[in-house]
């Protein structure tokens, strides 16, 4: 009789299992990817072991029902505590803590509009024990207060699509001085826009292809008139009468962002949808 294969321990399964655990709770999937690692580097030690031993005796290599067995043990040691998932574990959390968010690229939507985020993938999310993005929540929240009064689209949708654009607030466009613009949702600096400007390197897909470019940006003197901008043309805009209208859940909105031209990025939604239900759920742990 055939005993079935061990699943290896980085399956398809197993993968997408890990992505959508890491969406939910960073933390908790940091352990799942330390004892998965834990797994698969001993099998491949006891493998290596065994092809050594069977070498220097003369034997085959290529028994299947040892391989299988190798696999079943890694996976009953592994995550044993004081052992290497331990130590693993450790790393990864210290490092999502304390990742920085790298500046993203904005892009453009349209008339008066950009967004900012990369070519390949969004700013990186701060796990919800992060304290950098709960300051940034705490500090945004009654700029965003206000502009769902203007809006009615949710204060914590407009804080999730101000952490997408701006890396939770450490990567927006910086003025000719250095100093910040305070533009947390890249608006260019077009549609009649006679202000201060700040310029950065900007990502625009045309025909589904990343062209790297320099665009100038709306300047603020406050986040308060950065979110007052921001609910301005949100609600003025026919095109993202939709949107709004849509707001009643992230994946919804984030949609009709997209639809309306928000963003070039094609997977611009999806971005904007984690990010929000990210603050949310950084918000419900913090209070």
């Amino acid at each position: 009789m055939q005993s079935p294969a061990a699943p290896s321990p980085f399956d398809a399964r197993a993968l997408d299992a890990l992505r959508t655990q890491a969406a939910r709770n960073p933390q908790g999937a940091a352990r799942q990817a330390a004892v998965q690692f834990e797994s698969l580097f001993t099998q491949m030690m006891l493998k290596s072991m065994r092809e050594a031993t069977t070498k220097a005796e003369g034997a085959g290599t290529g028994d299947t029902f040892t391989g299988m067995l190798d696999a079943q043990f890694a996976k009953q040691f592994a995550g044993q505590r004081g052992g290497l998932a331990d130590m693993l574990e450790k790393q990864l959390t210290r490092h999502m803590q304390n990742l920085p968010a790298p500046s993203p690229s904005p892009s453009g939507g349209g008339p008066g509009w950009g967004r900012s985020s990369s070519a390949t993938s969004t700013a990186p999310i701060p796990a919800p024990s992060s304290p950098h993005a709960a300051d940034f929540l705490r500090r945004m929240l009654p700029h965003a207060r206000e502009a769902e009064r203007q809006t009615g689209v949710p204060a914590s949708f407009i804080l999730g699509q101000a952490a997408l654009e701006s890396g939770w607030g450490r990567a927006e466009a910086r003025n000719a001085d250095g100093t910040g613009s305070h533009n947390l949702f890249g608006i260019k600096a077009t549609g009649g826009w006679n202000g201060a400007t700040a310029t950065a390197a900007t990502t625009e897909y045309e025909t589904g292809q990343p062209v790297r470019r320099r665009e100038a940006f709306r300047s603020y003197a406050s986040y308060t008139e950065a979110f007052a901008d921001y609910a301005c043309l949100l609600a003025s805009l026919p095109r993202y009468a939709g949107a709004l209208r849509g707001a009643s859940s992230p994946a919804s909105f984030a949609q009709g962002m997209q639809r309306a031209g928000y963003a070039t990025d094609p997977a611009y939604a999806s971005k904007l949808a984690r990010t929000i239900n990210q603050a949310l759920a950084l918000q419900r742990a913090t209070g």
